[in-house]
Protein backbone atom coordinates (compact mmCIF):
# COMPACT_ATOMS: atom_id res chain seq x y z
CA UNK A 1 0.00 0.00 0.00
CA UNK A 2 1.31 3.42 -0.98
CA UNK A 3 1.43 6.02 1.79
CA UNK A 4 1.47 9.74 1.06
CA UNK A 5 2.31 12.49 3.54
CA UNK A 6 0.86 15.65 2.01
CA UNK A 7 1.97 17.86 4.87
CA UNK A 8 5.53 16.75 4.18
CA UNK A 9 5.13 17.25 0.43
CA UNK A 10 3.73 20.73 1.07
CA UNK A 11 6.11 21.53 3.92
CA UNK A 12 6.67 25.11 2.71
CA UNK A 13 2.94 25.77 3.18
CA UNK A 14 2.39 23.95 6.47
CA UNK A 15 5.66 24.39 8.39
CA UNK A 16 6.76 28.04 8.18
CA UNK A 17 9.29 29.65 10.47
CA UNK A 18 8.06 30.95 13.82
CA UNK A 19 10.81 33.60 13.81
CA UNK A 20 10.36 35.40 10.50
CA UNK A 21 7.64 36.10 7.98
CA UNK A 22 8.03 34.31 4.65
CA UNK A 23 6.47 34.78 1.22
CA UNK A 24 4.88 31.74 -0.44
CA UNK A 25 2.97 31.14 -3.66
CA UNK A 26 -0.01 28.97 -2.74
CA UNK A 27 -1.18 26.89 -5.73
CA UNK A 28 -4.74 25.92 -6.51
CA UNK A 29 -5.91 23.03 -4.35
CA UNK A 30 -9.28 21.38 -3.75
CA UNK A 31 -11.09 21.84 -0.45
CA UNK A 32 -14.17 20.78 1.43
CA UNK A 33 -15.63 24.07 2.71
CA UNK A 34 -18.38 25.35 5.00
CA UNK A 35 -19.33 29.02 5.37
CA UNK A 36 -20.71 30.52 8.56
CA UNK A 37 -20.65 33.39 11.01
CA UNK A 38 -20.55 33.96 14.74
CA UNK A 39 -18.29 33.58 17.74
CA UNK A 40 -16.11 30.46 17.19
CA UNK A 41 -16.01 29.90 20.95
CA UNK A 42 -19.77 29.66 21.39
CA UNK A 43 -21.32 29.15 17.94
CA UNK A 44 -22.90 25.73 17.45
CA UNK A 45 -22.68 26.31 13.69
CA UNK A 46 -18.89 26.51 14.05
CA UNK A 47 -18.54 23.20 15.90
CA UNK A 48 -21.12 21.56 13.61
CA UNK A 49 -19.11 22.66 10.55
CA UNK A 50 -15.92 21.15 11.98
CA UNK A 51 -17.68 17.85 12.68
CA UNK A 52 -19.08 17.67 9.15
CA UNK A 53 -15.74 18.50 7.51
CA UNK A 54 -13.76 15.92 9.46
CA UNK A 55 -16.43 13.21 9.15
CA UNK A 56 -16.44 13.62 5.39
CA UNK A 57 -12.64 13.91 5.15
CA UNK A 58 -12.06 10.69 7.10
CA UNK A 59 -14.72 8.86 5.07
CA UNK A 60 -12.93 9.93 1.87
CA UNK A 61 -9.58 8.80 3.29
CA UNK A 62 -10.87 5.31 4.07
CA UNK A 63 -12.66 5.03 0.72
CA UNK A 64 -9.38 5.71 -1.10
CA UNK A 65 -7.47 3.38 1.22
CA UNK A 66 -9.89 0.52 0.60
CA UNK A 67 -10.38 1.32 -3.09
CA UNK A 68 -8.50 0.05 -6.14
CA UNK A 69 -5.77 2.68 -5.76
CA UNK A 70 -5.05 1.46 -2.21
CA UNK A 71 -3.44 4.72 -1.12
CA UNK A 72 -3.19 5.75 2.51
CA UNK A 73 -2.77 9.41 3.46
CA UNK A 74 -3.22 11.56 6.53
CA UNK A 75 -6.26 13.83 6.71
CA UNK A 76 -5.10 17.42 6.37
CA UNK A 77 -5.53 20.00 9.15
CA UNK A 78 -8.49 22.33 9.57
CA UNK A 79 -8.10 25.77 8.01
CA UNK A 80 -10.10 28.96 8.38
CA UNK A 81 -10.63 32.11 6.35
CA UNK A 82 -11.80 35.02 8.51
CA UNK A 83 -13.43 38.39 7.76
CA UNK A 84 -16.26 40.72 8.76
CA UNK A 85 -18.42 43.27 6.99
CA UNK A 86 -16.96 45.75 9.49
CA UNK A 87 -13.35 44.72 10.04
CA UNK A 88 -13.25 46.66 13.33
CA UNK A 89 -15.10 43.65 14.80
CA UNK A 90 -11.71 41.96 15.03
CA UNK A 91 -10.22 44.72 17.16
CA UNK A 92 -13.28 45.49 19.27
CA UNK A 93 -13.76 41.81 20.08
CA UNK A 94 -17.26 41.62 18.60
CA UNK A 95 -16.91 37.97 17.69
CA UNK A 96 -20.60 37.55 16.87
CA UNK A 97 -19.93 39.64 13.75
CA UNK A 98 -17.09 37.42 12.58
CA UNK A 99 -17.58 35.51 9.33
CA UNK A 100 -15.63 32.40 8.43
CA UNK A 101 -15.05 29.66 5.90
CA UNK A 102 -13.78 26.46 7.49
CA UNK A 103 -12.06 24.05 5.11
CA UNK A 104 -9.90 20.96 4.76
CA UNK A 105 -7.64 20.39 1.75
CA UNK A 106 -8.31 17.24 -0.27
CA UNK A 107 -5.74 15.37 -2.41
CA UNK A 108 -5.95 15.49 -6.22
CA UNK A 109 -7.08 11.85 -6.21
CA UNK A 110 -10.42 12.96 -4.71
CA UNK A 111 -13.00 13.64 -7.45
CA UNK A 112 -16.44 15.28 -7.13
CA UNK A 113 -18.11 11.91 -7.63
CA UNK A 114 -16.06 10.48 -4.76
CA UNK A 115 -17.22 13.32 -2.52
CA UNK A 116 -20.85 12.63 -3.45
CA UNK A 117 -20.43 8.96 -2.61
CA UNK A 118 -18.72 9.77 0.70
CA UNK A 119 -21.46 12.27 1.60
CA UNK A 120 -24.12 9.57 1.14
CA UNK A 121 -22.05 7.25 3.33
CA UNK A 122 -21.81 9.84 6.11
CA UNK A 123 -25.56 10.55 5.81
CA UNK A 124 -26.29 6.88 6.39
CA UNK A 125 -24.19 6.77 9.56
CA UNK A 126 -24.69 10.18 11.16
CA UNK A 127 -27.24 12.97 11.33
CA UNK A 128 -24.98 15.97 10.83
CA UNK A 129 -26.83 19.27 10.49
CA UNK A 130 -23.97 20.92 8.57
CA UNK A 131 -23.28 18.10 6.11
CA UNK A 132 -25.59 19.65 3.51
CA UNK A 133 -23.62 22.90 3.76
CA UNK A 134 -20.31 21.31 2.73
CA UNK A 135 -19.12 22.17 -0.76
CA UNK A 136 -16.14 20.80 -2.72
CA UNK A 137 -14.30 23.32 -4.84
CA UNK A 138 -10.88 24.61 -5.91
CA UNK A 139 -9.24 27.54 -4.12
CA UNK A 140 -6.10 29.38 -5.19
CA UNK A 141 -4.57 31.85 -2.79
CA UNK A 142 -1.51 32.86 -4.80
CA UNK A 143 1.15 35.11 -3.28
CA UNK A 144 0.92 35.36 0.52
CA UNK A 145 2.94 36.17 3.63
CA UNK A 146 2.92 33.65 6.46
CA UNK A 147 4.49 32.77 9.80
CA UNK A 148 3.99 30.15 12.51
CA UNK A 149 2.22 31.34 15.66
CA UNK A 150 2.95 29.28 18.76
CA UNK A 151 0.53 29.81 21.63
CA UNK A 152 -3.20 30.34 22.25
CA UNK A 153 -5.43 31.99 19.67
CA UNK A 154 -6.04 34.89 22.06
CA UNK A 155 -2.38 35.91 21.73
CA UNK A 156 -2.24 35.99 17.92
CA UNK A 157 -2.53 39.79 17.72
CA UNK A 158 1.21 40.65 17.64
CA UNK A 159 1.86 37.81 15.17
CA UNK A 160 -0.82 39.11 12.80
CA UNK A 161 0.53 42.65 13.12
CA UNK A 162 4.00 41.34 12.25
CA UNK A 163 2.65 39.79 9.03
CA UNK A 164 0.79 42.99 8.10
CA UNK A 165 3.89 45.13 8.76
CA UNK A 166 6.00 42.80 6.61
CA UNK A 167 3.59 43.20 3.70
CA UNK A 168 3.68 47.00 3.96
CA UNK A 169 7.48 47.05 4.30
CA UNK A 170 7.70 45.08 1.06
CA UNK A 171 5.67 47.74 -0.75
CA UNK A 172 2.69 45.42 -1.10
CA UNK A 173 -0.91 45.49 0.09
CA UNK A 174 -3.16 42.94 1.74
CA UNK A 175 -5.67 41.11 -0.45
CA UNK A 176 -8.10 38.29 0.23
CA UNK A 177 -8.99 37.04 3.70
CA UNK A 178 -7.05 36.42 6.89
CA UNK A 179 -6.10 32.72 6.80
CA UNK A 180 -5.22 30.34 9.62
CA UNK A 181 -4.17 26.67 9.55
CA UNK A 182 -4.65 24.79 12.81
CA UNK A 183 -1.88 22.22 13.20
CA UNK A 184 -2.49 21.22 16.84
CA UNK A 185 -5.19 19.11 18.44
CA UNK A 186 -6.41 21.69 20.95
CA UNK A 187 -8.20 18.96 22.91
CA UNK A 188 -4.85 17.39 23.82
CA UNK A 189 -2.08 19.99 23.49
CA UNK A 190 -1.46 22.72 26.05
CA UNK A 191 -2.50 26.19 24.74
CA UNK A 192 1.06 27.54 25.00
CA UNK A 193 2.15 24.85 22.51
CA UNK A 194 -0.61 25.28 19.92
CA UNK A 195 0.77 25.76 16.41
CA UNK A 196 -1.15 27.92 13.94
CA UNK A 197 -0.02 29.04 10.50
CA UNK A 198 -1.02 32.69 10.13
CA UNK A 199 -1.25 33.66 6.44
CA UNK A 200 -2.30 36.81 4.59
CA UNK A 201 -2.61 37.04 0.77
CA UNK A 202 -0.78 40.02 -0.72
CA UNK A 203 -0.29 41.82 -4.00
Amino acid sequence: MEKIDYKKQLKHLYSPSAQKVEIVDVPQMNFLMVDGEGDPNTSKAFSDAIEALFSLSYTLKFMIKKGPKSIDYGVMPLQGLWWSDDMSAFTTGNKDAWKWTLMIMQPDLIAPATVQEATKEVERKKKLVSLSLVRFEPFREGKAAQIMHIGPFSEEGPTIEKVHAFIEENGSRRTGKHHEIYLSDIRRAAPEKWKTVVRQPMA
